[in-house]
């Protein structure tokens, strides 16, 4: 959020810290717990390194999900290694990628956005070596054109699980008032906010209703920011506004504010109010369980399938760096399943999240953005 800005302070407060940076951590097999082991095993042919940001591993975010496409990787091919080193800071991201330079890596993956800068840097100085870098790319002005070929951008298009996310809420919506806000704004925040508002829309057009949408206009381009992505108290200042204007259905596109929301909503919930939410980025019923039995679903950025791709590529050759865009076709774009609301979520509604799911992915409905991918 700019991808790895906003995850990396999303859920802090639930967040391991990640042992130091010291030196790097291989796995010949998947670990539990998201956390790699070393091995005595015969060095394989190639070997696949991740750079985490300041979350730690198992961050319950980015970093955790980008090793789990490690793990992928390694269980689909036995012959590739994986390693990790853990950011303390972001004086750790270069030291940590010139580290795995030097133990020749296969593909080093970075995790995020404000890693931007020290992948581009050690891309130009070594231009044999193969990168991949998480929730980022030139399109969206993260990475400095000209793009370099030795990168590959995994980015993901919300705006279509965005637009799932809406359609739903508008469907269960109670008081007709829907609510979403961003922790700061940049385009991989509102590009989900252009996806919740359009489906809203597409609701209203279809149902002939009039769900507002508080928060954002995908129109103008203007809405609610907490201008932080760390800002608990400014998460339930917002939802609460959003309740006591009739929202029952926020959707946070905030990381760590977004757990300041849930509070309100749990709060609200126990005065006797009927509110749900939301989540963003990853499933919150593994990222803020606590907070479960208030999430409606959760839109997710589908992180561990693109970098299990990336490995995979640069493990068999076919390798090309450019831009690889997460869909609802390609599982690079997700909506999480409904948890604790499978039960309350009319069988009709289901039905129609569905369809609609696969007329995104056929191409033949195409929810409007003015965020780059």
């Amino acid at each position: 959020m700019r991808g790895s800005l906003k995850t990396v302070a999303a859920l802090s407060v639930l967040a391991i810290a990640a042992a130091g940076c010291g030196s790097s951590s291989s796995s010949k097999t998947p670990s539990s717990g998201g956390k790699s082991s070393s091995s005595t095993a015969a060095a394989p042919a190639f070997t696949a390194c991740m750079v985490t940001d300041t979350g730690g591993l198992d961050d319950k975010s980015f970093n955790q999900s980008s090793w789990a496409g490690f793990q992928a990787a390694q269980s689909a091919d036995s012959s590739i290694a994986i390693k990790n080193l853990p950011s303390t800071s972001t004086a750790d991201y270069a030291k940590n990628i010139s580290t795995f330079i030097g133990e020749h890596c296969g593909i080093i993956v970075t995790v995020g956005f404000l890693m931007a800068s020290a992948t581009e840097t050690a891309a130009k100085a070594n231009p044999s070596q193969k990168f991949a870098i998480v929730d980022c790319s030139y399109a969206s002005g993260c990475l400095p054109k000209p793009a370099l070929t030795n990168i590959d951008q995994l980015t993901y298009n919300t705006v279509q699980d965005g637009f799932l996310g809406g359609y739903l809420a508008a469907a269960i919506s109670k008081t007709g008032k829907v609510a979403t806000y961003g922790g700061e704004q940049f385009g991989t925040v509102t590009i989900y906010e252009d996806g919740f508002w359009d489906g809203v829309q597409y609701y209203n057009k279809q149902k002939h209703k009039n769900v507002t949408v508080l928060g954002w206009d995908e129109t103008t381009q203007k809405g609610t920011f907490a201008g932080s992505f760390t800002n608990l108290g400014a998460g339930q200042q917002i939802a609460n506004t959003f309740i006591n204007e009739g929202a029952d259905v926020i959707f946070p596109v905030a990381g760590g504010v977004g757990l300041g929301s849930a509070k309100a909503v749990q709060t609200a919930n126990a005065a006797g109010k009927n509110v749900s939410m939301m989540w963003v980025d990853t499933d919150g019923c593994v990222s803020a369980a606590p907070y479960c039995k208030y999430f409606v679903t959760s839109v997710e950025k589908g992180i561990t399938t693109s970098v299990t791709g990336a490995i995979t590529a640069a493990k068999n050759g076919t390798f090309k760096g450019g831009t690889y865009i997460g869909t609802l076709a390609n599982g690079g774009a997700v909506l999480a399943p409904y948890h604790d609301f499978a039960s309350k979520i009319p069988a009709s509604v289901v039905s129609e999240v569905n369809a609609l799911k696969a007329q995104i992915e056929s191409g033949k409905i195409v929810p409007a953005t003015k965020s780059p991918v």
